[in-house]
């Protein structure tokens, strides 16, 4: 039998990985709502600002999954396989990434406006990383909180489709309204970052419910 089995789950009490993939998701969620700020702003000075701010909380996501991997390398026993710490942290990492990319090019492009369907996206973004990071604070219990696990990768899945609506109805009025061509490239590229956001934490999310059936 293998040492991580589920008799082995978060005994002793883990001191390194979940602690650290919970400091990583802070760093999500801080990113998240400062993606959430920037689409909410109507100034471009202050937009600049929030993407900065961005940058820097990718930088520390950076470090941290950085950390994750020495500590991987390192230690023999793991709360649970090596793999799913791993294939969590990258893809939190990821989300982290994306919204990074997202602030970015409001950066490079600096659009005249952002259309009411990308302040949406930013809110369900902001939404799912929210859940990310409650679901991960819950490793540490998860068979003692099993149920309440399960619903926080549901809500995820839930927001992906959600966003998904609200994509292609925003790109539907996009190219029905916005008659600026450079200003409609701008923004459909915006919207689809955007929309690659939802879809890295509804993968998120895939890998929470695989920990989940896995370990609960």
């Amino acid at each position: 039998m293998k040492i991580n089995t589920i008799l082995n789950i978060f005994t002793p009490k883990d001191v390194k990985f979940i602690p650290l993939l919970k400091e990583l998701t802070s760093v999500m969620v801080a990113a998240g709502g400062l993606l959430h700020d920037l689409f909410a702003s109507s100034e471009k000075e202050q937009r600049n600002e929030l993407c900065k701010a961005i940058k820097t909380e990718e930088v520390k996501g950076d470090k941290i999954s950085g950390r994750i991997l020495k500590e991987l390398n390192n230690t023999f026993i793991t709360p649970f396989d090596r793999e799913d710490i791993n294939v969590l942290a990258d893809k939190i990492e990821e989300v982290i990434d994306v919204i990074n990319r997202v602030a970015q090019k409001i950066l490079l492009f600096s659009p005249d406006k952002l259309p009411p369907h990308t302040v949406h996206l930013a809110g369900i973004i902001q939404a799912g990383t929210l859940e990310i990071k409650s679901a991960v604070d819950e490793l540490d219990n998860l068979r003692k909180n099993d149920g309440t696990f399960r619903k926080h990768y549901r809500e995820i899945k839930k927001l992906e489709e959600m966003a998904d609506g609200v994509y292609e109805k925003g790109i539907t009025q996009l190219f029905r309204e916005e008659k600026n061509t450079a200003e409609l490239i701008k923004l459909k590229d915006i919207t689809q970052e955007l929309e690659k956001t939802a879809n890295k934490i509804n993968s998120t999310g895939k890998v929470l419910k695989t920990i989940f059936v896995k370990y609960a």
